[in-house]
């Protein structure tokens, strides 16, 4: 049986495997499995990597940037964000094995974020600037829309969550929630922004979908924003995986 999966470590619930799991069921789909791999330490993927039924993994924290020193090649947009959440397996006849690394969290995010945009939606502000971001930046560039990152420390061009101000708002109309705060169990906290400065002029994205509707995405609403959680993102990510794996 072909072996897909995610290597992470701790692994909880996991959308990667219910989503593929229902799909081989709906779709059909069979001698295929996808399971969770939750390894310690990130020298122990070469089990995965010399197992022949592998063709494909997900990888999640905290190795999507340590996975690469494992990789033969890097897609363009893995090589631009230097973080990988998907490798193709190929393993060759003669014994060797070669893969090769994607980011398709950059595709999920920018495909499911296009549709949405108006004509002024030129500027970004990014809360958050972990790993999530980069790929959004990444999107963003692709889409033409410039951005600025918020967090809790100066640097160079970047936003404090303090100098968030109504003018600022007024030029940055899409706002994109990339920190964990008010995942699920902690569905009351909410990015420190000043929301009475979002209008109906204003699309704001949570990379989040658990809960549905963040207090971010709330409030957002409440002062007549576009709204988007990241559930499609998802959806777009696994299935562009799907065709990596198999193409």
């Amino acid at each position: 049986m072909k072996k897909l999966g995610l290597i992470g470590y701790p692994l909880g619930h996991s959308f990667s495997k219910k989503y593929y799991l229902e799909k081989f069921q709906q779709e059909q789909i069979s001698n295929i499995d996808y399971d969770l791999y939750p390894i310690p330490k990130i020298t122990e993927f070469t089990t995965i990597i010399n197992d022949k039924d592998f063709y494909g993994v997900n990888v999640t924290i905290p190795y999507k940037i340590d996975v690469m020193d494992y990789l033969n090649e890097l897609s363009e947009e893995a090589q631009s964000i230097q973080a990988v959440n998907c490798i193709r397996i190929i393993h060759h006849a003669d014994g060797s094995t070669y893969l090769k690394g994607y980011n398709t969290d950059a595709h999920g995010f920018e495909a499911s974020l296009r549709p949405l945009l108006n004509q002024q939606d030129k500027k970004a502000l990014i809360l958050g600037n972990g790993g999530a971001a980069k790929a959004v930046m990444y999107a963003l560039d692709q889409i033409g829309i410039s951005y600025k990152l918020v967090s809790r420390t100066k640097q160079v061009d970047n936003f404090i969550y303090d100098e968030l101000d109504a003018s600022v708002f007024s030029e940055y109309t899409v706002i994109i929630n990339c920190s964990p705060v008010g995942t699920f169990p902690h569905i009351n906290d909410a990015p420190e922004i000043p929301y009475e400065h979002i209008t109906e002029k204003h699309l704001c994205y949570d990379l989040i979908y658990n809960p549905e509707e963040t207090t971010f995405l709330r409030k957002s609403k409440e002062q007549g924003a576009r709204i988007k959680n990241g559930y499609e993102m998802l959806v777009l990510q696994a299935e562009k995986n799907w065709e990596i794996w198999n193409s």
